[in-house]
């Protein structure tokens, strides 16, 4: 499974593998403390901490960097990661957005194309989400994914924090 394809794109949004030279453009969107507010490390809004998230996302080598289909302004950031082909399973997360695409749909347009690719692969998806991140927990909601429990996890550098497992699994129908 490539965990960073080219080909994720609609109407909306395309998600492009992130290099390290998106820096500043992915920091513009990040630096805004209102997106962390509910998240496990609502301090992610700092340039020191949004370092070493960055230098996580690229070491990660499933991270994209979301773009508007039609300016190419950057949206956001998301990432496919802890691929296990044993357990037929993947994680899709470290999400984040402008505030200007909050409530416009662009989070589902994100997660479907990431979702379709990835249940080509594996057979379930696993997300976790921050425990008082409520609008992360709503948006899970509406994907269709079921809360199946809850687990500390331990970000790329920074401290554990508890959150909700969620989980999509490929329909018995699916092509």
């Amino acid at each position: 499974m490539n965990l960073q394809p080219t080909h994720l794109k609609n109407e909306l949004v395309m998600l492009v593998p992130l290099v390290a030279e998106e820096f500043d453009a992915l920091y513009a969107v990040a630096s805004d403390p209102l997106i962390w507010e509910q998240h496990p490390n609502p301090d992610r809004y700092k340039i020191e901490v949004f370092e070493n998230f960055f230098k996580g996302a690229v070491e990660s080598g499933g991270a994209f960097i979301i773009r508007d289909t039609q300016t190419n302004s950057v949206l956001g950031a998301s990432r496919l990661y802890d691929f296990d082909a044993a357990n037929s399973e993947i994680k899709i997360g470290y999400t984040f957005f402008a505030r200007s695409c909050w409530g416009r749909g662009i989070n589902k347009e994100v997660k479907k194309l990431m979702i379709d690719y990835a249940l080509g692969f594996v057979e379930k998806i696993i997300f976790h989400v921050g425990a008082s991140n409520f609008r992360s927990q709503k948006a899970m909601e509406k994907l269709g994914a079921e809360k199946i429990g809850e687990e500390v996890v331990a970000y790329f550098g920074e401290a554990n924090r508890n959150n909700f497992v969620y989980e999509i699994k490929k329909a018995p129908n699916f092509r």
